[in-house]
């Protein structure tokens, strides 16, 4: 059932619509939990599209599975969405910054604390992201160190490889996960793939991940699939950050997720003018690849990646 939880006018006899898609069981019964599907917040990140999508397409393919409520908002930043920006066209605004926001306030304001009253209340909610333009991201989960206790034994049913429990320090409060968690309705955010690409195998990994928790939560009693078993990070020092030395163009010579030696070359920064190799970039330490450059323009201390290391990762 698709309704609207927010709309707005907008110039030009135009309104501005937020929209989910509720999904019950075939035989509804009383107090049944809910899991929220929720992506789209950044409008250049379409991986959690794929997601959606596959969702719902397994679950009317076995709708007699299904006992609770799954809850879709596929597009929390349309205008983003239909315009490949980021943040919110024409107001220059990132919504992941302004969370839990106010029903009285101004127009994205109101729009946001709409979001909030609506998913609120969820059994777990799924905060599908992609990484930007620039870098590729493992399937990974995000967690404050605030909520790990409740959040962790989620994630890790959630099939991802990597969970990285961050410092409350690092964490901007005025976020949709942040301002959720907070309140006692727990988030878990997805950090996968690139922007504006959708990557199939990892939508179809999450996506069986997903339909795992919900059997363990008692929404799905179909067949699901294995999880993988996540390695789980609480110590900043267990991610090595890897950065251009020297602006260019860089060509990656592994792929994303090897498994690298200390000294190991990850690939060379071009001098395209020239026709040289300015530097190489080469794994400072020993471990696993999980974010590698992905747009090959680079600036000096630009991201080329990031090394989970050997003795968290388990590398052989």
């Amino acid at each position: 059932m698709v309704s609207t939880i927010a709309a707005v006018g907008l110039p030009i006899d135009e309104t501005l619509e937020i929209r989910k898609n509720r999904i019950f069981p075939e035989n509804p019964g009383e107090n049944m939990k809910r899991i929220s599907i929720v992506t789209g917040i950044h409008g250049d990140e379409l991986e959690g599209q794929y997601v959606c999508y596959e969702l719902q397409r397994r679950i009317e393919e076995n709708r007699e599975c299904l006992k609770g409520i799954v809850d879709i908002y596929p597009a929390m930043n349309p205008l983003g969405m239909d315009s490949i920006t980021r943040g919110i066209p024409s107001f220059d605004l990132d919504l992941n910054r302004m969370f839990p926001g106010d029903i009285d306030g101004s127009m994205m304001e109101y729009v946001v604390a709409r979001m909030m009253e609506d998913v609120a209340g969820s059994d777990c909610v799924f905060d599908i992201h992609a990484s930007n333009i620039y870098l590729t991201e493992i399937p990974q989960i995000r967690i404050n160190e605030l909520h790990q206790e409740k959040l962790v034994p989620m994630a890790e049913e959630s099939n991802v490889d990597f969970i990285w429990v961050h410092g409350a320090n690092t964490v901007l409060e005025s976020t949709f996960a942040y301002s959720l968690n907070n309140i006692g309705t727990p988030v878990l955010v997805v950090e996968m793939g690139v922007g504006m690409r959708i990557t199939q195998e990892y939508g179809n990994q999450l996506t069986d991940g997903i339909f795992h928790l919900m059997k363990k939560m008692g929404i799905w009693t179909g067949e699901v699939k294995s999880v993988r078993k996540p390695v789980v990070s609480r110590n900043p020092e267990d991610v090595c950050y890897l950065n251009a030395r020297v602006g260019g163009v860089f060509l990656p010579k592994v792929s994303h997720g090897a498994k690298l030696k200390k000294g190991e070359l990850i690939g060379y920064i071009l001098d395209p003018l020239n026709g040289k190799i300015l530097d190489n970039v080469e794994a400072e330490e020993e471990g696993m690849l999980f974010t590698i450059r992905e747009y090959p323009i680079v600036l000096e201390g630009s991201l080329m990646g990031r090394i989970l290391k050997k003795e968290v990762w388990g590398c052989e």
